[in-house]
């Protein structure tokens, strides 16, 4: 009897590896269950997203696209600021002259008598009665006085026949002798007396001839074939005025 228990024990060291070898081959646990077959549990739940990763480094640049089609034009923008003014450019070349332009206005005035009758009377304005020209009428052949209808400077001339005696001649400008001319006469001659004067005249200033001193200084003379003649006119205006 004391035999039996050894040999039981002998058997069992025996039979345990063949049968952990044959239910080894028989049932293969899941690797991934712990205590697979016997202590498995139930399925976990799936665990929280993970923090993004870092951004990768860029990639290298693709080649270029084709050329688009033309977009539609899109409205007008807002007007924008005045810019500051740029530096002056080179001067260019001088250009070609201009035509000569008309005056917007001209200004008339000239006259041009002669004498029709024999000694005048003295000490009167002498009236010059032949009209050489007078188209603005600024001379009255009424009074044989110029009238100063536009101002500014003025040029006045006259030249006289003198016969039978001396004559004595003055040019007034509003009664005041501004010239005098004086010639003696000659025996059986016919001689002649002038004067020129450049005088500045206001509107409304009056110009006349006249003989100046008694009946003895009062040759002047004209006729048909000898002319005593009185002129003026406008060498420029006062633009300041006008």
């Amino acid at each position: 009897m004391r035999c039996l228990p050894s040999f039981l024990l002998c058997t069992l060291f025996l039979v345990a590896p063949h049968c952990t070898e044959v239910a080894a081959q028989e049932v293969q646990p899941d690797p991934k269950i712990p205590c697979a077959n016997w202590m498995g549990g139930a399925p976990g739940y799936p665990g929280h997203n993970g923090l993004p990763g870092r951004d990768g480094k860029d990639g290298q640049d693709g080649l270029k696209g084709e050329k688009g089609e033309k977009g539609v034009q899109g409205p007008k923008g807002d007007q924008g600021e005045v810019g500051i003014p740029g530096q002056d450019g080179p001067r260019g070349f001088p250009g070609q002259p201009g035509q000569k332009g008309e005056s917007v206005f001209i200004y008339r005035s000239a006259f041009s008598v002669g004498l029709t009758e024999r000694a005048p009377p003295p000490n009167v304005p002498i009236r010059f009665s032949k009209i050489f020209y007078n188209e603005q009428s600024h001379y009255d052949t009424s009074t044989g006085k110029f009238l100063c209808n536009i101002p500014g400077t003025y040029y006045f001339a006259y030249h006289l026949t003198v016969y039978l005696m001396d004559v004595k001649v003055s040019l007034y400008k509003k009664d005041k002798a501004v010239i005098f001319t004086y010639d003696q006469f000659q025996n059986n001659n016919v001689d002649q007396a002038s004067g020129s004067v450049l005088l500045h005249l206001s509107s409304g200033d009056e110009v006349w001839l006249q003989v100046y001193g008694e009946e003895g200084k009062n040759g002047v003379y004209a006729d048909n074939i000898n002319d005593s003649t009185f002129m003026g006119f406008l060498l420029y205006p006062d633009l300041d005025v006008h």
